[in-house]
């Protein structure tokens, strides 16, 4: 099962009695901090979950898939995620 954006604002609901408008209040003001963070090049650490990363790509050659034309990819920032040892043991080991 996926978790969904409104799946937390229920959890958040249920769990600490807040109004479902705040639950989702807080959801936003969280994912709007992370994007700000990510959007300035910046990394997001959260302990004991773990760290996304803003990289830069170089440009590459690539392949048109559909006519298998050579093409050059232009350069562009990714992001990737790394979990922490403590999140990986906890998904691996119970």
């Amino acid at each position: 099962m996926t978790v969904t954006k409104a799946h937390i604002v229920e959890s958040l609901q249920n769990q600490l009695g807040f109004t479902k408008n705040k639950s989702a209040e807080l959801v936003e003001m969280l994912l709007s901090i992370i994007k700000r963070t990510l959007e300035s090049g910046d990394d997001v650490l959260i302990s004991g979950f773990g760290k996304f990363c803003v990289k830069q790509k170089k440009e590459r050659r690539g392949r048109n898939p559909a006519n298998g034309d050579d093409l050059i990819l232009a350069p562009r920032k990714v992001i990737t995620f790394k979990c922490s040892g403590l999140l990986r043991d906890k998904i691996n080991y119970g």
